[in-house]
C-alpha cells in the first residue's frame, strides 16, 4: 500500500512537471500584452518570443533590451526560463521588464510548454 501511495505521489509529480500547453495558452495572455509568438511575432513593448528555449539573452535584433539583459549572458532553457519567470529581478537585476514573477509551479510548466510550441 506503501509503494502504491508513493509511486501516485511521483506520477503526480511527472505530470504536473510536463506542463498543460492548452493551459499556457491561457496564462500567456498576462505576457501578450509586452510579448509576441507565432509566425508574425515582433518586438513591441518586451521581444518577440519565438525559439526562446535555447537563444542567448538579449540576441533578437529588433528590441532594446537592457543593459542587465545585454550584460546577463544567460541561454534560455526551461530551467533558466523558470527562475527568470518566478523572479525576474533576481535571476536579471536591472532587467527593464515589469512583471512580479509566477510563485505556481504548475503554472510555470504550463506556460513553459506552451512556450516551447514556437
Amino acid at each position: 500500500m506503501r509503494a502504491y501511495f508513493l509511486l501516485t505521489l511521483f506520477l503526480a509529480g511527472q505530470a504536473a512537471a510536463a506542463g498543460d500547453p492548452k493551459n499556457g495558452a491561457a496564462l500567456f495572455q498576462r505576457c501578450a500584452s509586452c510579448h509576441a509568438v507565432g509566425p508574425y511575432a515582433s518586438a513591441g513593448y518586451g521581444p518577440q518570443l519565438n525559439a526562446i528555449v535555447g537563444r542567448r539573452s538579449a540576441s533578437t535584433r529588433d528590441y532594446k533590451y537592457s543593459e542587465a539583459m545585454k550584460k546577463s549572458g544567460l541561454v534560455w532553457d526551461e530551467k533558466t526560463l523558470a527562475a527568470f519567470l518566478r523572479a525576474p529581478h533576481d535571476v536579471v537585476p536591472g532587467t527593464s521588464m515589469r512583471f512580479w514573477g509566477i510563485k505556481d509551479e504548475q503554472q510555470l510548466a504550463d506556460l513553459l510548454s506552451y512556450m516551447k510550441k514556437f
